[in-house]
């Protein structure tokens, strides 16, 4: 049994890169023959990526699921079998060819509705954001003044207030001295705390 990783890598290979180079060839040489060819197997071969996303959910139990998978591919690719170019002319040429109208209708109406669904939420994108910048620039200046309140005129005053206490002729003793220092420094710490 061909395991996951094989399969894809089979895929990737065959069904990929070699179609994405025979098709590089065709625009090189300008034939229009080749070009059909290749036109026909990218759109038979995104309709079976489309479906390979579904049946892997639930038919990968399946016994030879990934064998069968493989067969596709280079059964879509072979010159002999003409795998795509049946598929596409059998099926999906007639089915496109029915339903055109109301498969370019619905296209442009989710175009429309698109550009305005993306409209509406770039507003409300912009709302939020402009709410969230206003929000932080509030909380940011709270902080800023309770910053600027550590060191007001409350500290200021309460330092005048102790050198008055003392002799104009004679210095601040030591144990005020160290007693302002001590406030103004722990008013920091607080503050350090607080803004961490």
């Amino acid at each position: 049994m061909v395991s996951w990783i094989i399969s894809r890598l089979v895929v990737l290979v065959f069904g990929t890169l070699y179609p994405a180079y025979s098709s590089y060839k065709a625009v090189k040489s300008k034939d229009v023959k080749e070009y059909v060819k290749w036109m026909m197997y990218w759109i038979i071969f995104a309709l079976f990526m489309t479906v390979e996303v579904f049946t892997d959910m639930f038919l990968c139990w399946l016994p030879f699921y990934y064998e069968l998978k493989i067969a596709f591919v280079v059964w879509l690719l072979s010159p002999y079998t003409k795998g795509s170019s049946v598929l596409y002319r059998k099926f999906v040429h007639p089915t496109l060819s029915s339903k055109e109208k109301d498969i370019d209708d619905y296209i442009c109406q989710a175009k429309d509705k698109s550009y305005d669904t993306l409209v509406h939420f770039g507003r409300k994108g912009l709302n939020v954001a402009a709410t969230a910048a206003v929000l932080a620039a509030t909380k940011s200046q709270g902080v800023l003044s309770d910053r600027l309140r550590s060191f007001s005129m409350q500290d200021l005053s309460s330092f005048q207030s102790d050198s008055v206490n003392t002799d104009p002729g004679t210095t601040q003793p030591a144990a005020a001295q160290h007693r302002t220092r001590t406030m103004m420094r722990s008013k920091s710490e607080s503050y350090n705390k607080a803004s961490s």
